[in-house]
This record gives C-alpha cells, structure tokens and sequence, in this order.
C-alpha cells in the first residue's frame, strides 16, 4: 500500500471525476486509475463502483475512504512535526471560515502569527459545507463556521461568540428613523442577502419563517462585498450580522438598527477535526483562541 494511492482515493472522492482527481493529483488518468486498482488488489476489496464514468464508492470504499483521510491527516501532521526547528512551530495554517465571521476572524490570526514567526496562515473564504468537507479530507486545519444551526460531524466544536443580526437601510427610507425593527416590517424591504447556499442566508431565512414572514430579496449574492456594493448606491436594504458593521463602520446615508421579535443570535465558533492529538498548528491555534475574546460589537 502506497501513500500516493490514498491521496488518489481522497483526489476522486472530492472531484468526482477521474480526470478531474488525476489533475489535481498531477498525475495522468491512467496513472490514478491503476494505483486505485493497486489498492483494492492490496486490501482484497471492490472500493469504485465500475462505470465509464465515476459511480461512487461502494459500502467497502466509503470505509476505506474515511481511513484513507485519517491515515494522510496523520501523514501531515507526521511532516509538520518533523520539520519543527527547535520546538519552533513552523509551517501552514489552513483556516476556512463562513463569510459573516471573517470580519472577527483578524482577531484570532493577528495573535496567533506574532506569537508563532515561523508560521503561514491562508484563510478562505467558504460554505459551511465546504468546511465541514474539507476537515473531513484533511485539507483544512480549523474551521470557524455556525456551531448550533445545522448538524456537524466527526468535529469538535469551540464556541467563541454570539451572532446578532441588524437592519441596514437607507436613512431617509422608510424605517430609517426607527430604534428597532421587527423581523416582519424588514421583509417588506427591497432586500439584498446572500444566497440560499450560505447558511448566514439559511438562518436570516428561519428568522423571518418564525416572525411569521417570507422573505423574497430583490438581490442574491454570495459575496458580502457585493451587498455593500448595492447598499451604498441606494434604494436596498440588507440583514447582516454586527460583527461586519465593526470592520465597515458608518456609511453615509444607511443606518444599523437592531432587529428584534424575535431576538435572535446564532453560535459561533471553532470547529476541528475530532482526532487526537490534533495537528500541531490547530492545538496551536486552539490555545490562542482560548486567550482572546472575540469582540464583534457593531462599533
């Protein structure tokens, strides 16, 4: 059994396709194929179901698949841990986070860079569900994501903060001049949210569903960029959480208001992989984050 068979395995399970995992491999398709081949010959077992094209993995495969992840995350931290210079920590934190937290995240980074000089940190923007599937294949180290909305597996989580949601809307519109707003008068708003595939968006949704509104946004965007694109040309209005008004601060002509019945927060927080030891660079992390509180008030 060779190391290189695994990473194939774990190549095609993300992409889907054997060409696509071959490039992503840099091998060629032939290549990938024969060494997954290899691999059931070695362990006695069917583990791709047999098609032109990929089927997906068979009872067998899928356990095979999960130690296949396991044994490459231990392969990792193994070199990590080889490559430390005298107890310096040193290589590449991957850090995937949802885009209503990467405005806190700065927090958590900043300490843990100065603190560790022999370090890297790529942050990226993703999903929920991208996270959890990256953790899931070891190619991310931490995630910070929603803690308490929707199921997380195979992860331990930290919690960090609450998530508080206020109105932004134009000042001279016609809620502007209001203290709060509840959920209901906000959906009648020409609304510009992110897409139904962000859980920030899935949340914002339930909170409307339980005012006993539907919300039917004039614009859909999965980057939180474009939102403050349209908010700052005028005429929309848009729901975001209060740890992002901290880091954009006052706009002339929009106000922030709190959003009230039902007053609602959301968990959020660290998420690793539920292995042990962790890797060296997320138990580093993890100790930092254990020393800072993350402050995401609206400024």
């Amino acid at each position: 059994m060779q190391i290189k068979h695994l990473e194939y395995l774990v190549a095609l399970s993300r992409e889907k396709h054997f060409a696509h995992a071959a490039v992503a491999c840099h091998v060629t398709q032939p290549t990938l194929s024969a060494g997954i081949k290899q691999l059931e010959e070695n362990l006695g077992i069917l583990i791709v179901e047999r098609g032109q094209r990929f089927r997906g993995f068979t009872p067998q495969g899928d356990r095979v698949l999960g130690w296949a992840r396991r044994i490459l995350g231990d392969v990792d931290a193994l070199q990590r841990v080889a490559n430390e210079s005298d107890g310096e920590l040193i290589g590449r934190l991957r850090l995937g986070v949802v885009p209503s937290a990467l405005a806190a995240v700065a927090q958590l980074t900043g300490p843990f860079s100065m603190l560790h000089p022999g370090t890297t940190v790529t942050v990226l923007s993703q999903s929920s569900i991208d996270i959890q599937r990256d953790l899931d294949d070891f190619t991310l180290d931490v995630g910070l994501t929603y803690l308490d909305n929707e199921a997380l597996s195979h992860v331990r989580p930290i919690p960090l903060y609450r998530e508080r949601y206020r109105l932004v809307t134009p000042a001279s519109g016609p809620l502007g001049g209001r203290e709060t707003v509840a959920w209901r008068e906000a959906a009648t708003l020409s609304l510009c949210l992110l897409t139904p595939d962000m859980q920030n968006r899935r949340i914002i949704d339930g909170h409307f569903r339980a005012a006993g509104a539907v919300v039917r946004p004039r614009i859909e965007t999965n980057s939180l960029i474009t939102i403050w694109a349209h908010l700052r040309r005028g005429g929309y209005s848009s729901v975001l959480p209060e740890a992002m008004l901290g880091v954009v601060g006052g706009v002339d002509g929009l106000v922030t208001i709190p959003l009230v019945d039902p007053d609602a927060s959301q968990s959020v927080g660290l998420i690793v992989p539920e292995r042990d030891p962790p890797t060296p660079l997320a138990a580093a992390f993890l100790r930092v984050a254990e020393t800072v509180r993350v402050d995401v008030g609206p400024g």
